[in-house]
């Protein structure tokens, strides 16, 4: 694409920079550039882009934009650099205009919540496959049609240029849906815009990500962003935080048991494995049978069976579709259930620990033990409120790490065992700290026995844990089958 018709498209018709040069992709690390790219140079927490402008060029990048106040051409190898206010607002526009702006050629169904926002999305791709040509973008994976796309890092939601580049794609292959996990960093750091959503869904609020967003408030503004850009909000009726979200919406549909909800849940019971829904809905009433554990994701599928009546789905024909629904790695997943029962869940915020916790109760005399940490450089605030969570809600409780980073696991395991003891919670007795994640997994399953259940929180279906000199590959399941091997041999 010729430079001066992309930054023409991207940022207005007075970006006239670099005449006829040929942009063969945009990028936003120094470290990626190949010859022809376009490099975005942006300013972060920890690092300016614009400290590496000319290993950028020297790898074959033919413009530079960045906010820095720099000559138009660049003193070595004369590339053009273009000037923004904000390098991080621009990355988006430039990206959703190199690729021929894909949004506006797809429906795209955006979720977003402090939890449940991976289940909904996959419950939504699920239950739209078969009707809908569709694809699924989401933290525990990537799907585009019958593809499974690998993305690095631990991002709910891709970069700017990722995210457009897969919109493409789908583009390209004829899909006509896109399920969209869109986070409140996907929204804050712009990696979202340039996208208009035709449906846009809100789980629940509560607190997190605090140590990016500062407040709760904008936190929740960061999440309303999706209710302002959707034609309809999908909403959770029996959340506190709903007029908030309902008066960011042009048009809302509620669900939830709620007498005023939509979509309302009449009837909920639990069984082995499985959840019985009954849902009412203008005058039509469905039964469904959900192979999930959980009464928390009643509410999960009934926002995936309000955005499918959304983009042309009735309920008779969605809610069926639930019975077949294979879950989400990472989500809930059992990876034993006999003698004792060991599941694996991504449950890392307080709320959604006690409502893991709470799903998986075993019945007396069977006892629940739980394996959490809490991630470092992420908000610190909810460290000692897990620490209570599991004290409360567990028998026995193994503290360990959990993508520490650059901070101190000896400090964040402290944090959550004052939590523990703050609620009465005995070392030795009621937990201990392992700070290596697979011996706490090992310890948890040397422990327990017939009848229990070893919960494992917090990492779910992340392939990486990250360490302060080194990042491991990691597959929490596969960790859990290891020690429950071992344990065998040993026995």
């Amino acid at each position: 694409m010729r430079l001066d018709v992309l930054l023409r498209d991207a940022l207005g018709s007075g970006a006239t920079h670099g005449g006829a040069r040929d942009v063969r992709a945009i990028v936003q690390r120094h470290d990626r550039v190949t010859p022809g790219a376009l490099f975005v140079a942006r300013r972060g927490e920890r690092f300016d882009a614009h400290d590496y402008l000319r290993l950028a060029v020297e790898a074959g990048a033919v413009a530079v934009v960045g906010e820095a106040d720099l000559p138009p051409r660049l003193d070595w190898g004369g590339v053009p650099y273009v000037r923004v206010p904000d390098a991080r607002a621009a990355l988006p526009l430039l990206a959703a205009a190199f690729h021929g702006h894909p949004a506006d050629h797809l429906s795209v169904l955006g979720v977003t919540g402090t939890d449940g926002k991976t289940t909904t999305a996959w419950l939504l791709h699920h239950v739209l496959q078969g009707t809908h040509a569709s694809a699924l973008i989401s933290t525990a994976g990537i799907r585009l049609g019958g593809e499974t796309v690998a993305l690095e890092g631990h991002f709910t939601t891709p970069e700017a240029t990722e995210v457009q580049g897969l919109l493409a794609r789908c583009r390209r292959q004829a899909l006509t849906h896109v399920v969209l996990e869109s986070s409140s960093h996907g929204f804050s750091l712009h990696r979202l815009d340039a996208i208009a959503y035709a449906v846009g869904i809100w789980t629940n609020l509560s607190p997190e990500h605090l140590d990016h967003h500062g407040t709760l408030e904008a936190y929740r503004e960061a999440k309303a962003t999706l209710m302002r850009r959707s034609r309809v909000g999908v909403l959770n009726r029996d959340d506190p935080a709903y007029p908030y979200f309902a008066a960011a919406s042009r048009r809302t549909v509620s669900y939830g048991e709620h007498p005023e909800a939509d979509l309302r849940l009449v009837g909920l019971s639990e069984e082995p494995g499985a959840l019985r829904l009954s849902i009412e809905a203008d005058g039509e009433r469905a039964e469904v049978r959900l192979p999930m554990v959980g009464r928390y994701n009643a509410w999960n599928a009934l926002a995936a069976l309000g955005a499918a009546r959304e983009v042309g789905l009735p309920l008779a024909q969605a809610a069926p579709r639930l019975a077949d629904f294979g879950g989400v790695p990472g989500r809930m997943q059992v990876v034993q259930d006999r003698p004792f029962t060991v599941v694996v869940d991504f449950a890392h915020t307080p709320a959604a620990l006690e409502k893991a916790l709470e799903a998986v109760r075993p019945p007396a005399p069977g006892r629940l033990l739980v394996v959490v940490g809490s991630a470092g450089e992420r908000d610190p605030g909810k460290r000692g409120p897990l620490g209570r969570a599991a004290a409360r809600r567990a028998d026995r409780t193994f503290f360990t790490e959990e993508d520490a980073r650059s901070e101190s696991l000896t400090a964040i395991l402290d944090a959550m065992v004052k939590g523990a003891e703050g609620e009465g919670a005995r070392a030795g007795v009621d937990f201990e700290v392992v700070p290596d994640r697979a011996s706490a997994i090992a310890a948890a399953i040397a422990e327990a026995r017939s009848g229990d259940v070893v919960l494992l929180a917090g990492k779910g279906h992340e392939a990486t844990l990250e360490r302060a000199d080194e990042t491991l590959p990691w597959d929490e399941a596969a960790q859990a089958r290891r020690a429950l091997r071992e344990a065998a041999d040993g026995a």
